[in-house]
């Protein structure tokens, strides 16, 4: 991610800005809490995100035809431009990355850090079943 980070300041843009304007590039007209999901990272945190990317003329928001209190967010043709250069470094990095490894090892590696995320994904939900279930524990008061 460090290298990735990198690669985009030459663009002046952010890792997750970076993903936001991918995930808007394969589907446009999605809404803040849909690209925040995304981009893995909180409402508000989009909020700040979506309002930069707005500022310097990448993206543009709407007022959604199915909800009046929903924007949705489309790309701009400046938006899709600086996005399709700045892929182009990120796959180096990627490639670079994969470059250091055999294809065995490349799928085994894989195949690890699929498994972690699965492991953390469970975590995640485990636990959040258990902050929000009957017996979460409740505040002592003091």
């Amino acid at each position: 991610m460090a290298e990735k980070a990198r690669v985009l300041r030459e663009f002046g843009l952010t890792v997750p800005q970076y993903v936001t304007l991918m995930t808007l590039h394969h589907v446009p007209g999605q809404s803040a809490a849909q690209l925040a999901r995304a981009a893995l990272v909180t409402p508000q945190t989009m909020a700040t995100i979506l309002g930069n990317l707005e500022e310097k003329g990448l993206v543009r928001r709407a007022v959604s035809t199915l909800h009046s209190k929903v924007l949705v967010t489309d790309l701009t043709d400046d938006g899709d431009s600086l996005l399709i250069k700045a892929d182009l470094l990120v796959l180096g990095v990627e490639e670079r990355l994969k470059g250091a490894f055999s294809d065995v090892e490349f799928r085994q590696l894989r195949s690890l850090l699929e498994r972690a995320e699965s492991a953390l994904l469970a975590d995640a939900r485990d636990e959040t079943a258990v902050n929000n279930g009957p017996n979460r524990p409740r505040p002592t008061q003091g």
